[in-house]
């Protein structure tokens, strides 16, 4: 079973991933493909909700084509927990695409790796890892505190703590 956590909580996920050959739901928020984004762009858009696409982690936007100004949401994968393409792309999304709406994280998603997911702009992750269920459920995350990189959370940007040592703390 997968749970949607955000914001520090856990939440109802309103979007429904769409596969390509599927028919598109009616007011319904959706997950769909970057390539059924890129073919079906204007029926997307006619449904008038929100619109998702998920992308792998080498995915290439093109911003003079894709919109990404009219997404609500980018969900990348994590296919396995040693795989770290999906933190760059979405640092790209936030630094160089400035993209503004949900950075969501699904597949293999563990706890150790959320606190540093959420420095990089993810803003939503997929959980079906039980013992990360069961950590986030009991309000244990840790928190990076001390760091030679500017983070962004979210939209929001941190400036590095210069010639300190990165350290991993436990919340309270």
């Amino acid at each position: 079973m997968s749970k949607l956590w955000k914001n520090s909580r856990f939440v109802n996920d309103t979007f429904v991933v769409v596969d390509d050959a599927a028919p598109l739901p009616q007011a319904t928020p959706v997950i769909v493909s970057l390539k059924r984004w890129r073919e079906s762009r204007g029926e997307l858009l006619a449904l008038k909700a929100p619109i998702g696409v998920a992308v792998d982690a080498t995915a290439e936007f093109d911003v003079a084509t894709d919109d990404l100004g009219k997404l609500a949401l980018i969900a990348i994968p994590f296919a396995k927990f040693t795989d770290g393409r999906g933190y760059s792309l979405a640092r790209r999304l936030r630094d160089t695409l400035t993209f503004e709406g949900e950075v969501r994280a699904t597949g293999e998603v563990l706890i150790d790796q959320i606190p540093l997911m959420l420095r990089c702009g993810f803003d939503s992750f997929v959980v079906s890892h039980a013992p990360t269920l069961r950590t986030l459920e009991a309000g244990h995350l840790s928190v990076v505190r001390e760091v030679y990189q500017t983070a962004v959370y979210g939209r929001a940007r941190t400036t590095p703590s210069f010639g300190r040592v990165p350290v991993l703390e436990a919340a309270e």
